[in-house]
């Protein structure tokens, strides 16, 4: 009787809402649910167009598709369906949603408020839009980057400004420099016995140094649609870190072809107007692609942005993290680069490469900041 359910099920989630009054038995529930209505959001509207009317039997109310915007509909298939599956019904919705209205009517986009949804639903299909369309996709871009870089940039700087100097004084006077131990003994002579206090009339505050030691950054950064994400904020911390004294940063990304996008490393609205998004994956050969990239070992962080799911033998990408990890250059795979750092990945090839030398993790911007801090240290 259970394998029947699963069945019925199955040939439910298949025929869509207008099946419900001949397998009224049939209550989708959770995750199920949610891919109907999204489903149906697509494609009750080419059923109709051929004349197809729901009857008496139709869906409930609550499941009616009207509910879901365009934008809304974006993010649901974006979280419910694998990139093979999120790619077809992306195409079909260009035709059929009615998304063609938005990617070529600017005033459309002009009346949507710049957000970074908005951001990753239109970065993912630029591809399809027209050239008036891909300026204004361009300015939705640049607000909503050029927010993100102003509340991240301090963070940055603040995680890789430097240690304290101990041996050089300093003008900027502020608590976090403040020198007590100099203060105390330079102000000794100020002592009231009376009050058992120090009467400090020169205060001491140490210097900060600068790190001068060139330090490599490369950035290799998966553009498949599932990692676009990350991808914005790699984008983003590749232009901060740019910015930053004493760092080269190269930033190259990847599908089953590898981009080297370091001269447009400082403007993170040209990165993501030149990546494409979809195809396979070929993580084995970026990281190659990076090796030719490394010229001091010891003074290169390579941190691979990633899901792990391999196109090809996880063999090749395997050796290559060996061959690095030999040579002492400091990596980490970023399952997720992030402001949630929820991360879904490939656990089995992430468990090869962190056993072949290359630290996994799922990091939000500032607590990367933070990492790259604790290496250049």
């Amino acid at each position: 009787m259970t394998d029947n359910s699963e069945v019925l099920r199955r040939w439910r989630m298949v025929l869509g809402g207008y099946a419900q009054s001949a397998m009224d038995t049939v209550r989708l529930v959770g995750s199920d649910q949610r891919a109907d209505r999204a489903l149906d959001y697509l494609y009750a509207r080419e059923m109709e167009q051929r004349g197809l009317r729901r009857g008496k039997g139709g869906r409930a109310g609550s499941l009616d598709p009207s509910q879901l915007t365009a934008l809304g509909w974006l993010n649901e298939v974006r979280s419910l369906f694998p990139q093979s599956v999120l790619e077809v019904v992306q195409a079909h919705a260009i035709d059929t949603l009615g998304l063609t209205e938005l990617l070529s009517d600017p005033k459309v986009l002009y009346s949507l408020e710049p957000n970074r949804d908005l951001l990753k639903s239109l970065v993912a299909f630029k591809g399809r839009a027209n050239p008036q369309v891909q300026e204004k996709i361009r300015e939705v871009a640049r607000t909503v980057v050029d927010e993100i870089v102003r509340r991240l940039r301090p963070r940055v700087q603040q995680a890789l400004a430097g240690r304290p100097n101990r041996f050089r004084r300093s003008q900027q006077k502020s608590m976090q420099n403040f020198d007590w131990r100099a203060t105390i003994r330079d102000n000794l002579r100020n002592y009231d016995p009376e009050r058992k206090r120090i009467i400090a009339d020169r205060l001491r505050f140490f210097g900060r140094s600068r790190r001068r030691l060139p330090w490599r950054i490369i950035l290799c950064v998966d553009q498949s649609g599932s990692m676009l994400d990350s991808t914005i904020y790699a984008a983003v911390m590749a232009a901060i870190l740019t910015g930053l004294p004493s760092l080269d940063v190269r930033l190259v990304v990847f599908d089953t072809s590898v981009v080297d996008l370091s001269e447009e490393a400082a403007d993170p609205v040209s990165v993501l107007m030149s990546v494409q998004l979809g195809g396979g994956t070929d993580i084995a050969g970026a990281v190659a692609y990076c090796e030719q990239l490394v010229e001091q070992p010891t003074r290169t962080i390579l941190a691979l942005v990633t899901d792990f799911c391999e196109g090809g033998p996880a063999s090749r990408l395997i050796a290559a993290i060996r061959r690095l990890n030999a040579a002492r250059v400091t990596m980490i795979g970023l399952a997720a680069l992030s402001e949630d750092a929820t991360p879904e990945y490939d656990r089995a090839t992430a468990e090869r490469v962190a056993a072949a030398g290359m630290k996994v993790a799922a990091l939000t911007p500032d607590r990367f900041a933070d990492w790259l801090g604790e290496v250049i240290a």
